[in-house]
């Protein structure tokens, strides 16, 4: 038993033995307490938060139980470093960063679950919409973020306001760089509060045109139809007309028929009446909208008629079928009515001259 004390007392590196031991002793022991915890009390919870009628306490915990989990390794290194006699101020700063740490974690992934509620939530006030929701939602993590590094800088003793202050020159660098991302920041709270355009939509901004995948705090991220990923500003789009052609509910058919020179006048007017009535009696014509068929113009090579109406949908593919139809039907009436299409052609004349030739008898040259 003797022996077993002295070698207890034994001391490494100035502390006994049996401090050390205690130490880890005490960081397994808070270790197992962190998977009793994982597998009993929080598998106990789970059972509890089932039977609720509400999801709110099932995305709480899941939200939570990695952070309370990761406070028993901050205990375990507390006391670790207790029973080793360590108290100098570098080990409570890392400590009481952890903890903020954990804190800070915890609030940011309650952010994350509840990220849906949020699009509900904002749903409901009309105008707002799920990439409002998004970007709120984004903003927020970026503010948690930015004040958990601010609040360990000043458990450092780092005055945060007082460094920026400090840099001078480079501040003020840095406050000018920082305009741009500024700009885009609200230039992205214009789109979203505008509801200038939502995902998914057909857009063209200034020569850039596709299908909106993304719209982020600082940039707006279109596919275009080669598949190309164009990253556009959002600066840019708030100083820039955009076309959004999602928003269409009809689309515009304008086309010319081109009949050949030699199609008399009572067949033009045949034709054009018959193509007017089968517009106005087809389903799938805009009948509230402009409807202008009408012979207005001698083109180089036809008898041009001009067409001008709109289609009831602005789905692309059930377009191209209309139109397939419309065109259809009015090279029947054409056929129908004995006259052709015109195609560009050129007319070579050739003029034969009168030669005369003057014989003179008896001349000679």
């Amino acid at each position: 038993m003797m022996e077993l004390l002295k070698i207890l007392d034994y001391k490494f590196l100035e502390l006994p033995l049996y401090k050390i031991i205690l130490a880890l002793l005490f960081l397994f022991f808070f270790l197992i307490i962190r998977k009793v915890f994982a597998v009993f009390i929080l598998n106990f919870f789970r059972f509890l938060v089932r039977k609720t009628k509400n999801e709110f306490d099932d995305k709480l915990l899941h939200a939570i139980k990695e952070p309370i989990k990761f406070l028993f390794v901050i205990a375990g290194l507390y006391f670790f470093f207790y029973f080793l006699e360590v108290n100098n101020a570098v080990i409570k700063h890392i400590l009481k960063g952890l903890l903020i740490f954990d804190v800070f974690w915890a609030i940011y992934n309650v952010i994350n679950e509840f990220e849906e509620n949020v699009y509900k939530l904002l749903g409901k006030f009309g105008k707002a919409s799920k990439e409002l929701a998004s970007f709120t939602v984004k903003i927020t993590k970026i503010l948690v973020i930015s004040i958990g590094v601010i609040a360990l800088l000043q458990d450092w003793g780092i005055n945060v306001t007082g460094f920026i202050a400090s840099l001078g020159l480079g501040g003020l660098a840095f406050a000018l760089a920082a305009k741009d991302t500024a700009a885009n920041i609200f230039g992205g709270i214009a789109i979203l509060t505008d509801n200038i355009f939502k995902l998914g939509e057909w857009v063209k901004i200034g020569n850039v045109e596709g299908i909106v995948e993304d719209i982020g705090i600082r940039t707006t991220k279109i596919r275009a139809f080669d598949k190309r990923l164009i990253i556009v500003p959002n600066a840019t789009i708030a100083n820039t007309s955009v076309e959004n052609f999602s928003r269409r509910d009809k689309r515009r058919i304008m086309m010319r028929v081109g009949l050949v020179y030699g199609t008399p006048i009572d067949t033009i007017k045949k034709i054009v009446n018959d193509i007017r009535e089968m517009l106005l009696s087809h389903p799938e014509i805009a009948k509230d909208e402009s409807l202008l068929i009408y012979f207005d113009e001698f083109s180089d090579s036809s008898l041009s008629i001009f067409c001008y109406f709109f289609t009831n949908t602005a789905e692309w593919k059930e377009y191209l079928r209309i139109r397939e139809d419309i065109n259809l039907k009015i090279k029947e009436i054409v056929e129908k009515n004995g006259s052709s299409f015109a195609f560009p052609s050129n007319s070579i004349y050739f003029e034969t001259p009168i030669i005369i030739e003057e014989v003179s008898k008896g001349c000679i040259g």
